[in-house]
Order: structure tokens, then sequence, then C-alpha cells
């Protein structure tokens, strides 16, 4: 099948800049002592890496969407790739002024560059790191930036369990977004690290969490929920499948549209006969525009 001709363009656009991106990547290894021409640096490189195209498309697709560059997700992830095996073996203690430096600018895509720089020091400074981690879920207002933040948020779960009361407040927070984070650091968790990622205890905590949110009303929302439902049958597939049959009950007694929208969601990833099963018992249950979050942690908060 031949690409569209916007496929073809962007194709064309990532070859020709992706030698680009990689020298920027390995330029900003010898800046990161100073935190202003690192960004300085930065800045300039993304903005000749740009795409308007890309950039308008991007707000599309996630509306509320910040000021971004406009910077292709493969020149970024080439511009990052560089950067880390530039400074591969250096301590990361500095990175964390340089993350808050960066937390500044206006556009998104510098504070994404500074959520790997927090990954990679949460190992090392994990109190100081996982601070800054907080802020910018306080901060976030946009699918993309709550999905991105979620890799350094699983890592930091991965490193200490205690991390995961931080998940547990977060499924109260009147912000769609933080309630979001949820769902997206339990749908990465799996891919952090695929050997702690992966034990039993994951999915006991991840159950417990999406049992606590699912029936939200808000969509970004019930996307992280079945993301990390899907994600979780890397983990314990008969747990997901038991979690999944309980609900599928419960959404179909209180005709729970929310809930149903989610758990349709993940059918794809159980076995058929469960899964057809599970599509009769939901029925016509379907979302409803307007209709209100039906969540234990939504419920549990005064109007």
């Amino acid at each position: 099948m031949n690409d569209s001709p916007i496929t073809a363009r962007a194709v064309a656009l990532v070859a020709a800049k992706k030698p680009e991106a990689e020298r920027l990547g390995t330029s900003l290894a010898e800046l990161t002592n100073d935190p202003d021409a690192f960004t300085r640096a930065l800045g300039a490189g993304f903005a000749a890496l740009s795409d308007a195209e890309y950039r308008e498309g991007s707000r599309r697709i996630a509306p509320g969407l910040g000021a971004i560059y406009g910077v292709r997700w493969p020149l970024t992830a080439a511009v990052e790739r560089c950067f880390r095996k530039a400074t591969r073996g250096e301590r990361p203690a500095g990175y964390l002024e340089l993350a808050d430096r960066l937390f500044a600018e206006a556009e998104l895509e510098p504070r994404w560059f500074a959520f790997g720089l927090l990954d990679r020091l949460l190992p090392v400074d994990p109190e100081r790191a996982w601070q800054l981690l907080r802020r910018a879920a306080r901060e976030a207002s946009d699918w993309i930036t709550v999905d991105s933040l979620a890799h350094p948020y699983g890592r930091g779960i991965i490193l200490e369990a205690y991390r995961w009361a931080e998940l547990e407040q977060l499924v109260y927070s009147p912000s769609e977004w933080e309630r979001r984070l949820v769902g997206s650091t339990i749908a990465t968790l799996p891919f952090v690290d695929r050997t702690r990622g992966r034990e039993p205890r994951i999915a006991v905590h991840g159950l417990g969490l999406i049992g606590d949110l699912i029936g939200d009303a808000e969509p970004n929302v019930q996307k992280a929920l079945a993301w990390a439902l899907r994600a979780l049958v890397l983990v314990d597939p008969a747990a997901v499948l038991a979690f999944v049959e309980r609900e599928a009950v419960q959404a179909a007694a209180s005709d729970d549209g929310h809930r149903a929208w989610v758990l349709r969601d993940v059918l794809v990833k159980l076995p058929a006969d469960r899964a057809a099963a599970i599509k009769a018992e939901l029925g016509p249950v379907r979302r409803r525009a307007g209709a209100q979050s039906t969540s234990t942690s939504r419920i549990a908060i005064p109007a």
C-alpha cells in the first residue's frame, strides 16, 4: 500500500533532519553544567527541528496543549538517545538544576526532555527528583505531557514501593490529568522494567487503583484506565479477567456507561470466548454525555 502524501512528507522530513537531531543530542552533553546554556541550545535545536504541520496536528489530537515547537517524535527520540549515549557513565547529580531550568520554558518539549533527566536521577536522588515530578503532575494540562510523565513515575514506584501511596492520593485529585496519570503510570510499569514491573504485586496494586477510578466520567481518565488494564494482562491475565468480569456485572446492573466503555476497550486482550460473554453481559449499556461519575473516588469527594 502506498503511503499518503502526508505520511511520505513526514518520513522524508524525519530522514532529512535526523542527523541534525543526533548532533544536537551529542552536543548537549558538553553543557550539562550550565543550565542556561543547555536550555538555550536545546530550544534553538528544537526550533530548527520543528514542523508547523506537526505542531498544528498535535493541537488537534491534544486539545488544550500548550506552546510547543512541533518536533516529530522520532527526532525528539534521536536527540534523547544521542544525549544519553554521550553522557553514559556521567553521574546525573546536576540534572536536578537542569530539569528545574527546563521546566521554566514556555514550550513543552524542554519539559518532556526534563522528564528523561529525572528518570535517570531517580536512582541517585529520589526524593528531590520526585518533588519535581510531582510539580510536573500538578502543572500538566494535556494527555501527551501526562503520558510522558508516566515513565519516570513508574521508575520511581519500582525503585521505592512506598510511592504507590502517591498514586493513591492522585485517585482523589480534582484534576482529570492527575487522575489520568494513575492509569498511565500503571500502564507503563510493565515496560519501565520488564522484570520488576511484571511482578504479581504490580497487578495487585494496579487493579486496586483502577477499581477506585473506574466509572470516572472523564474520557481522558477512561482511556488511561483501559490502557492500564490491557498492560496488566502481561502481568496477571487471570486477575485482569476476573476484574473485568466482576466490573461488567456491576456496569450492567447499574447501567454504568462510563464503566462499560473502559471494559469494552479491554476485550481484545482477553480470551475470545470470555470476551464474548462479557460483551453480551454489557449489552446495550453505553456512555452518555453528562452522566455523573460513578467511581468510588469521585463519590467520596463532597460536591
